[in-house]
C-alpha cells in the first residue's frame, strides 16, 4: 500500500440543494453542475439508500472500505482496531451552501441503533472557510407538539426564529451534537468532521428538490423521528462553547467532539512532522510538501496509520482530520 494517497473530489451529483462550485474553485477543478454541493473525502460511508455511490474508490480500483476491511491494521492502527473494529468512525466533507440549507438535525448513536439498526447517529463539526451565516439551537425551549406543527404548517420563517444566529468566519469551528436543529447559510464553504452515517431529519423542504414529507424522517414518520430532535434551549453561553474561533493545535474543535472526531490545524513554516494514525489531510492554505509530492491549497491527502509519521515541509496551513482518540 503507498504512504500517501492523493484523492481528487468525490461529489456525488443531483443532491437536493444547490452548490458545488467554492469546492472546485478551493480545489483547483473544473466546475461540475450546480448541484454537486459535498466532496465525500476519504469515505467508507454511502449516501442514504444507495448501494455504492458516496464511496472513496482508490487509484488501484478497490474502494476504500474493501481496503481496510482487507487489512484493518495497516490501515487504522492496532489499537483503533482493537476498540472500533475496521470501522474508521470518521467521514470528511467539504460542503458549500449555494443555498441555505433546510433546517434539520441529525439523531444520537443510540436512537439510531434502536430505531434504524445504524452502528452511529451523526454528531458534526465544520471549520469554516469562507464566511457566512448559520443558524444553532433553540433559543427558548419547544414544546414537541409545536414543533410537529410547524413542520406540517412548513412554517420556516417561524422555525428560523426559533434558532440562535450566528455570523462565521474563516478559521470560526462549530460543534452541532446530534438532535441540535441547525441551519447553513448561503455562501458558506466548509470543511466538515462527522460520524460515518448519512442521517438527517429534515424539518423544512420548501424551495428544495425534496419531497420531505416522503422522505425527511428517515422512513419513520415525523411522530417517531423527531423525538431524535431536542427540544430544550442553548444559552447564549453553550452556543458560544459550540463555537468559536478554533486556533492552532492538536485539538481545535469543542472538547465534546473529541469522543466522535479530532481535528488539529497546523501551520507550516519549515517543516512539521505529524503523529502517525488513520489521517485525512487538507491543505487549507499555501503549498506544502509531502516526501516528493507538492500539495496546493485544496488538495486531500489520505495516510494510513502504516505510512508513520507525517512530515509537511514548506509554507502553508493544513487541516489534519482524525477519528476519536483510542484513549479517554
Amino acid at each position: 500500500m503507498p504512504d500517501f494517497i492523493r484523492l481528487p473530489s468525490n461529489r456525488p451529483a443531483d443532491r437536493f440543494y444547490l452548490g458545488g462550485h467554492r469546492i472546485t474553485a478551493f480545489r483547483g477543478e473544473p466546475n461540475g453542475s450546480d448541484r454537486q454541493p459535498e466532496d465525500w473525502v476519504a469515505s467508507t460511508t454511502t449516501l442514504a439508500g444507495e448501494t455504492s455511490l458516496g464511496l472513496t474508490t482508490l487509484p488501484d480500483g478497490r474502494t476504500l472500505v474493501d481496503a481496510i476491511r482487507a487489512d484493518p491494521v495497516a490501515w487504522l492502527g492496532p489499537t483503533h482496531v482493537e476498540r472500533f473494529g475496521a470501522d474508521t468512525k470518521l467521514l470528511v466533507k467539504l460542503l458549500d451552501a449555494g443555498q441555505r440549507l433546510p433546517v434539520h438535525a441529525h439523531p444520537h448513536s443510540t436512537f439510531a441503533h434502536e430505531h434504524l439498526g445504524r452502528a452511529h447517529g451523526k454528531a458534526e463539526a465544520w471549520f469554516i472557510l469562507s464566511a457566512g451565516e448559520v443558524h444553532i439551537g433553540l433559543q427558548h425551549d419547544v414544546d414537541p407538539a409545536e414543533l410537529a406543527r410547524l413542520v406540517a404548517e412548513q412554517d420556516t420563517e417561524r422555525m428560523l426564529a426559533l434558532l440562535h444566529h450566528l455570523t462565521v468566519q474563516p478559521g470560526d469551528v462549530v460543534f452541532v451534537p446530534a438532535g441540535v436543529l441547525h441551519s447553513v447559510g448561503a455562501g458558506v464553504l466548509l470543511l466538515e468532521l462527522q460520524e460515518p452515517e448519512d442521517l438527517s431529519i429534515l424539518l423544512e423542504w420548501a424551495g428544495f428538490e425534496l419531497d420531505g414529507a416522503e422522505h425527511g424522517h428517515l422512513g419513520l414518520g415525523f411522530g417517531t423521528a423527531l423525538q431524535a430532535v431536542e427540544h430544550r434551549a442553548r444559552t447564549g453561553e453553550e452556543i458560544a462553547a459550540l463555537a468559536r474561533p478554533a486556533g492552532f493545535g492538536a485539538s481545535v474543535f469543542p472538547s465534546e467532539a473529541d469522543a466522535y472526531f479530532r481535528l488539529e490545524r497546523h501551520a507550516v513554516d519549515g517543516e512539521v512532522t505529524l503523529d502517525p494514525g488513520f489521517t485525512v489531510i487538507v491543505v487549507s492554505d499555501g503549498e506544502v510538501r509531502l516526501e516528493a509530492d507538492t500539495l496546493a491549497t485544496g488538495s486531500t491527502v489520505l495516510a494510513p496509520n502504516s505510512a508513520g509519521p507525517i512530515v509537511l515541509r514548506g509554507r502553508g496551513e493544513v487541516l489534519v482530520c482524525r477519528p476519536p482518540a483510542t484513549i479517554r
